[in-house]
């Protein structure tokens, strides 16, 4: 169960690293890059976003000291991780949903991501009752 920890702190740095980013971005602009490099800031605060919420997610499971499966934990953190990074790349790539790598990539992630969330969820409703 400590991959949650250590996934948790790795969304917490993706987090920050978002942050500085989108900071840079907005009182830095710097002409050829922003608008080109970063093209879509929204979405990367949707990826912002999702990071922050899947580490309390993580840390939230660790937190309850419900015994998980080491599957389902590192399911969760492979999704945690990856879940969001789909809006980091739809952030800098503007024809993000018409290439087929990454409708297989965003599939592959939500579908992790599902499987490891359920059977935490599934895990935590079988210790309850």
């Amino acid at each position: 169960m400590e991959i949650l920890l250590i996934g948790a702190v790795l969304m917490i740095f993706a987090l920050l690293a978002s942050a500085w980013l989108m900071t840079f971005a907005r009182w830095f602009p710097v002409k050829g890059i922003d608008g080109e490099f970063l093209t879509d800031y929204k979405t990367l605060i949707r990826a912002h976003v999702d990071f922050a919420l899947m580490a309390l997610f993580c840390l939230g499971f660790y937190a309850v000291k419900v015994p998980l499966s080491v599957t389902a934990c590192w399911l969760v953190v492979i999704g945690g991780i990856s879940n969001p990074c789909v809006f980091v790349i739809a952030a800098f790539d503007p024809n993000f949903w018409e290439k087929t790598i990454w409708r297989v990539y965003s599939a592959v992630s939500f579908i992790v991501t599902t499987i490891g969330f359920g059977w935490v969820c599934v895990s935590l409703l079988d210790y309850a009752v």
